[in-house]
């Protein structure tokens, strides 16, 4: 029998999933920099527990956290597990990582076209399940990025198109080259200050993702998580936290603290 997904569930990108997600930038180590040859067991083990012990079916990445090593880490984790597991792994390019703190869009097309070819290859499968646009690149016209991945959807390498850090405009104009799955912003109790695209999003029908749900952590402290996560699904049926952490315990207490 499958545990109790945490918070209910939501349908994503045609998948029923549990609202309460995994995000899995925390399992490549501080500064979401390394490369894992050597400290892979417990990130492993708190992935496969995630959703074998906590029913959490909507696992969130990108090429970018490592770079690249925890999509590795996720194939390597769940590959044996696959016939038995109805989970969606969301993944996101169009971001480099020069240095440990340094994040950078990077839009191009023919990168974006790389990215999603290494992302296949490193998760293991022929078609990526969700694929968010990791940042709108000012450098770059918006719609050719959002286009490059319309064509790998025509060509059946992403089943769905997300965007991540976008307000209402920006869904409306990337709805014009293609259908958006997903939105991914930060929002939390303490920074609500993406409500206008909530709003927007109920209003299409585009399921909200918030990233960061309990602030970095500081939320969590002291028992808040509960109330913080909570106060996120209260907001409507269309939201899903995406809280994230490298901790066996830290995650029994997120998902207890929804049991309460």
């Amino acid at each position: 029998m499958s545990p109790v997904a945490p918070g209910g569930t939501i349908t994503i990108a045609g998948k029923t999933v549990s609202r309460i997600g995994f995000g899995t930038m925390r399992l490549a180590g501080h500064d979401s920099w390394g490369n894992l040859r050597t400290k892979r067991v417990e990130p492993m083990a708190v992935l496969l527990e995630a959703i074998r012990l906590h029913g959490i079916t909507h696992i969130d990445t990108a090429d970018a956290y490592g770079p690249h090593t925890v999509e590795n880490l996720i194939h390597d984790t769940l590959a044996p597990y696959w016939f038995d597991m109805d989970v969606l792994i969301a993944t996101k390019v169009g971001m480099l990582r020069p240095g440990p703190r340094t994040w950078t869009p990077h839009g191009y097309p023919a990168y974006l076209r790389a990215a999603v070819e290494g992302s296949l290859r490193r998760l293991g499968v022929e078609q990526l399940d969700l694929c968010y646009l990791h940042r709108n690149d000012p450098a770059v016209p918006f719609l050719d990025q959002v286009g490059a991945l319309a064509e790998l959807q025509a060509e059946g390498k992403i089943a769905h198109i997300g965007l991540s850090k976008v307000g209402p405009e920006e869904i409306d104009q990337a709805a014009t080259v293609a259908p958006i799955a997903a939105v991914q912003n930060k929002l939390n109790r303490e920074r609500p200050d993406d409500l206008a695209t909530v709003e927007h999003c109920r209003v299409l029908g585009i399921p909200y993702v918030a990233y960061s749900p309990l602030g970095s952590g500081a939320l969590a402290r002291d028992g808040g998580a509960g109330d913080a996560l909570e106060w996120l699904l209260g907001l409507s049926p269309h939201v899903a936290p995406m809280p994230g952490t490298s901790d066996s315990h830290h995650l029994g207490e997120l998902v207890s603290a929804l049991a309460d």
